[in-house]
């Protein structure tokens, strides 16, 4: 009986291990997965930057284009009337 018992005693053990580890792993695995996702995020935050450069980049262009419509239409009107 004393067999048994230190048979049971070694598998509790043995149990309270695997349990253990196994909630280990779930948590890594939680905090894998938010690790993850704030990579993700991080590049969600890289690409929202580049946009927004890019958008500031398309006001200047839209600037310039704009002046040179009206430097066009004003330099046409002139030569119009040079005529």
């Amino acid at each position: 009986m004393m067999e048994f018992n230190q048979l049971v005693a070694d598998q509790v053990k043995t149990m309270d291990k695997l349990l253990f580890l196994e909630s280990e792993i779930e948590r890594c695995q939680k905090l894998e997965a938010e690790l993850a996702e704030l990579q993700q995020l991080t590049e969600v935050q890289s690409v929202t930057i580049e946009i927004n450069q890019m958008k500031e980049e398309l006001k200047a262009i839209q600037s310039v284009f704009q002046e040179q419509t009206e430097q066009i239409v004003l330099t046409y009107q002139q030569e119009k009337l040079s005529v």
